[in-house]
């Protein structure tokens, strides 16, 4: 790419005397924010506590979070992942994932008089108290979202009756409402920004009079991380996003890189999965990282680059995310442990 194209759209650079100035070499621009969100620190911290708290084993319904090296480590620690309450010993301890749960589901671990701790994230549970509320004023709920994810088979759990999914644009013409007066939509929070605007603008094509949620329900970590890639996508020759692969938001940060003008663009678990000869004539490789992703395995990419030239290391930054949300109150400390 030309040096002669300036950084904009948020790229920070360095300023003042002594600041380098890009001409052409080896550089990498870092994605900010990337990684962990709060619901998935929050959902990892659960597992965490768990265990400290009540020992191993803990069960876990589903991946906690969608991160092969998040999960292999607290299995490593003493977590049993499951896919269904069945499997779990009658009596034992187990935690419902990040991405929720439907009724069905809580009502069979109450069968099994297991003990539960609902590490579901609260932006998640804010769509499945939409849900319910719709279904109650008798709506027809049309669910934005990918069939078989975790969370669209919850948030659809609260009111089958009610929600029909729809999986993309392409799906549109197979909806069918009672009362095109009382209909509307709801989202997966882990989806495209512009995907899901995409998908809305087709439905609202059909019912023109299609209401909207009460407040958005695409994550905001997702929504700022789909940002900070746009920023700096169009000055990339790379990018590299560091995600595994059933990580919705992490596998729409590639679609979202290469929809803003990224030349390439690949979704890796770990730095040893990418293939040196991505980097040949590249000069500038983007680096971002989905929710449910530890630092540390955007570390190992950015040394990994750095042995092959890319030492340069500057920082987009399109926004600062402080949210932080509490633990499940089943560990939450005591007053006479604070």
């Amino acid at each position: 790419m030309s040096s002669a194209v300036p950084l904009n759209l948020g790229i920070a650079r360095p300023s003042g005397e002594g600041a380098p100035s890009y001409s052409g070499a080896k550089r990498v621009l870092l994605a900010e924010p990337r990684g962990y969100c709060a619901g998935v620190d929050r959902a990892v911290e659960t597992v965490e506590k768990a265990l400290e708290k009540h020992g191993a084993p803990v069960y876990v319904r589903k991946e906690i979070v969608h991160n092969r090296h998040v999960v292999e480590t607290l299995a490593d620690r003493g977590a049993i992942f499951v896919d269904e309450t069945d499997e779990v010993p009658e009596g034992s301890l187990l935690v419902f994932s990040a991405h929720g749960v439907s009724p069905a589901v809580h009502a069979s671990a109450a069968e099994r008089s297991l003990r539960t701790i609902d590490a579901t994230c609260p932006l998640v549970t804010k769509v499945h108290q939409e849900a319910k509320r719709f279904a109650r004023d008798d709506y027809d709920i049309l669910l934005i979202g990918h069939e078989g994810h975790e969370e669209v088979e919850g948030t659809a759990g609260e009111a089958p009756e009610h929600v029909q999914l729809v999986d993309g644009p392409d799906s549109v013409d197979n909806v069918t409402v009672r009362d095109v007066n009382k209909v509307i939509w709801l989202s997966q929070t882990t989806l495209s920004v512009d995907e899901t605007m995409t998908t809305v603008a087709r439905l609202r094509e059909r019912f023109p009079t299609l209401q909207d949620p009460p407040s958005d329900d695409i994550c905001y970590a997702t929504q700022n991380r789909q940002v900070a890639v746009k920023a700096m996508a169009p000055e990339c020759d790379l990018v590299i996003v560091v995600g595994s692969t059933n990580s919705s938001n992490s596998v729409r940060l590639v679609e979202v890189a290469l929809t803003a003008g990224a030349r390439a663009s690949y979704l890796v678990d770990y730095a040893k999965d990418i293939d040196t000869a991505w980097l040949d004539g590249i000069t500038t490789v983007g680096i971002t990282s989905g929710a449910s992703v530890p630092e540390i395995l955007v570390q190992g990419v950015i040394d990994l680059l750095g042995e092959h030239g890319f030492g340069d290391v500057q920082p987009v930054t399109t926004a600062n995310e402080t949210l932080v949300f509490s633990l499940p109150r089943e560990l939450r400390p005591t007053a006479t442990q604070r």
